[in-house]
């Protein structure tokens, strides 16, 4: 069985639909950053602020290739990041693997995160008008990670189960 992994910029659903999307096809589901933090007994904020960001993107590849690796059927939801870095956008396209970009507006990523900012050390400072603005940037920086994915599944607009049916579709 190929490995499904779910990549896009942090708020497009990841974790949500990789865990309807798991039910559905009876296929695990692991969050790298969960996965990162149980194998370095630490949380990810607590990496970046000891060791850096440097330190924690070696931890995200190897933990990326480590699951990549493994035997076990999975879904694997990336970090918002982790295409970017280490290439690890040259692991999305292996021959074990089936890649989805779930892509979402400018506008759907600032309504979805302007509701739980503080939750977010990355943007819980910003204000509205710098939210969307610090979105547009990371999404023109990161389109070409992401783009490499090879699916892409829109989900403005959508329920969680109907984008699950159009992964599911895509999959198929």
């Amino acid at each position: 069985m190929k490995k499904i992994i779910l990549l896009g910029y942090m708020g497009c659903g990841k974790s949500t639909i990789a865990k309807t999307l798991s039910k559905n096809i009876g296929v695990p589901f692991v969050d790298l950053d969960q996965y990162i933090e149980k194998k370095a007994n630490s949380s990810i904020n607590a990496i970046f602020e000891q060791r850096g960001e440097i330190h924690f993107r070696k931890l995200e590849h190897q933990a990326f290739v480590e699951l990549l690796n493994s035997s076990e059927p999975m879904i694997i939801g990336l970090g918002g990041g982790t295409p970017c870095y280490a290439n690890n956008h040259e692991l999305l396209i292996g021959e074990n693997v089936l890649s989805v970009y779930l892509k979402a507006s400018i506008q759907t990523l600032f309504d979805r995160l302007s509701l739980n900012k503080s939750k977010r050390p990355l943007i819980a400072d910003k204000s509205d008008d710098e939210l969307k603005e610090f979105i547009a940037m990371h999404l023109f920086e990161r389109s070409f990670y992401y783009n490499q994915a090879q699916f892409t599944v829109p989900v403005d607009d959508k329920t969680i189960d109907q984008t699950v049916l159009d992964i599911v579709a895509t999959l198929a």
